[in-house]
């Protein structure tokens, strides 16, 4: 989609590019807008279900360097930490967040549709999700046969919508995000948060 248009050669530059630039003006009030706890030139918080910890030269998740695309995710995320809160409700479609249309037939097929035929082990596994996610249950009247909230980054939510196959229509999924996402990450990074979420997911149900 965004990010994941440079080839893995790049990961490691773009991340220490977006590190440099981050800690040439470190923003005093970083460790509370990401929100995240300060250790001296580091900031520990959780992404994507793992500890996370930001330095100045490189990002680790669950203890491994993070060059990859969710390093860049992360890197850009830091860049655009604000002092607003997360507010998850009303969720928004990603199409609705301006300027996403170029993105949107890959966030379709790499977000939602990816998970399609792993629906019925989703569904069996939910609980182990919301927990390896830092999830929770969704609000009371969310549409679909099961649905649940995952919190890939500290002030960014998505919620998982999920319909089972039966005699008349095939199975479904839909991927909502917290209402000010957008505040957060460029839109090309939002449409790439979707989609290495739903891959953590479909990891936990077919590992």
């Amino acid at each position: 989609m965004g990010t994941t248009g440079e080839t893995v050669d790049n990961y490691e530059k773009i991340v220490r590019d977006n590190l440099s630039r981050l800690y040439s003006n470190l923003p005093e009030n970083l460790a509370a807008n990401l929100p995240a706890k300060r250790e001296g030139e580091c900031f520990r918080f959780t992404a994507f279900g793992k500890e996370c910890l930001l330095s100045p030269d490189k990002i680790t998740l669950g203890g491994q360097e993070g060059d990859s695309v969710l390093g860049i995710l992360i890197s850009l995320y830091a860049l655009h930490a604000r002092p607003d809160d997360c507010e998850p409700e009303p969720f928004k479609a990603f199409k609705e967040f301006p300027d996403s249309m170029p993105y949107v037939g890959a966030f379709n097929a790499r977000t939602e549709q990816q998970l399609v035929p792993c629906v019925a082990a989703i569904g069996h596994n939910r609980t182990a999700i919301i927990e390896a996610l830092d999830g929770n249950e969704p609000a009371p009247g969310t549409s679909g046969d099961f649905a649940f909230v995952v919190r890939p980054l500290p002030k960014i939510v998505l919620c998982y919508i999920f319909y089972e196959a039966d005699d008349d229509f095939p199975a479904s999924v839909t991927c909502l995000y917290s209402g000010n996402a957008r505040l957060f990450l460029p839109v090309d990074g939002l449409a790439d948060v979707g989609e290495y979420t739903s891959r953590a997911i479909r990891k936990i149900v077919t590992t």
